[in-house]
């Protein structure tokens, strides 16, 4: 499988967040607005490779680069599946930076509240990292604007750790729609296999329902960051699980991202795992 690895920066001042768009090239492409991104150059570290662009592209001066996350998009260019690798961080500019001096690459630039980003066209990249910086993450009318494609949340629970364990899914189509929801008892388990099995029973719903768009959103980092590459999986519990949910991704769809959230933006998917659970043992479950 091919890869593209690039860097992608997140700069807010104040409330707002910087999109720029990019000087036009053929006439009639589209014109997109996007969050500052680049290639890294050959030796460089990802870090320094965002700080050289912050530097060419933004022209201010810059306290501190923080990693926030690493998200890769799946997609085929003709009988190659490619992962185009997005390494997130967030630039905090040093106290009175100046203006934004825009280089070659960039024609103009917008700061936009998170509310506001519907009003512009986004590329895929910065819109699914923009979706993730909404912590509105179920308002319906806001979610259609930020999601490309379907989303499937997932989370996997365990009560003692290994102990009873449970797995949930909460899928929500590209107009804002609960497309589907449930939960399943898996029996004694750990957290990690938990997660794993709340990833695939997703894939599997997803393919089920014809999905070929989709963006799966789970609040476990280690299985996100192994789902995108980042680390390999070497437990022996895990794997055969991490096999088959990439067997069923690159046989049923197009274009997939793997996505880290924190837990509190995962709730409804947790909510489903406990009650799988609850429901196991007989106890009152709300539904």
């Amino acid at each position: 499988m091919k890869q593209r690895i690039r860097v992608m920066g997140i700069l807010r001042r104040g409330e707002e967040i910087l999109l720029l768009k990019k000087r036009a090239g053929r006439s009639d492409a589209p014109v997109f607005y996007e969050l500052l991104n680049g290639k890294i150059k050959f030796g460089e570290q990802p870090e320094e490779a965002m700080g050289r662009i912050v530097k060419d592209d933004l022209g201010i001066d810059v306290k501190e680069i923080k990693l926030k996350d690493v998200v890769t998009f799946l997609a085929f260019s003709g009988a190659s599946q490619i992962a185009n690798l997005y390494i997130i961080y967030e630039i905090f500019e040093r106290k009175g930076s100046g203006a934004i001096r825009l280089g070659e690459k960039y024609s103009a630039y917008k700061l936009v509240k998170l509310g506001e980003t519907s009003k512009l066209s986004l590329e895929e990249a910065s819109r699914t990292v923009l979706g993730l910086e909404d912590e509105k993450a179920f308002s319906g009318e806001e979610l259609r604007e930020v999601v490309n494609g379907a989303t499937v949340y997932v989370d996997g629970s365990s009560r003692g750790n290994p102990g009873p364990a449970g797995i949930g899914y909460y899928i929500v189509g590209e107009d804002g729609r609960i497309l589907r929801r449930g939960g399943e008892f898996i029996g004694f388990a750990t957290s990690r296999v938990a997660e794993y099995y709340a990833l695939k029973e997703g894939v599997e719903q997803a393919v089920e329902l014809g999905l070929k768009n989709v963006k799966f959103v789970g609040d476990n980092l280690m299985m996100i960051n192994q789902m995108n590459g980042i680390y390999r999986v070497k437990n022996r519990d895990l794997l055969p699980i991490y096999q088959d949910i990439r067997k069923l991704v690159e046989e049923n769809l197009t274009a997939v991202a793997f996505v880290h959230v924190k837990r509190e933006h995962n709730l409804r998917a947790d909510e489903e795992a406990n009650r799988a659970i609850d429901r196991h043992f007989g106890e009152n479950v709300i539904e």
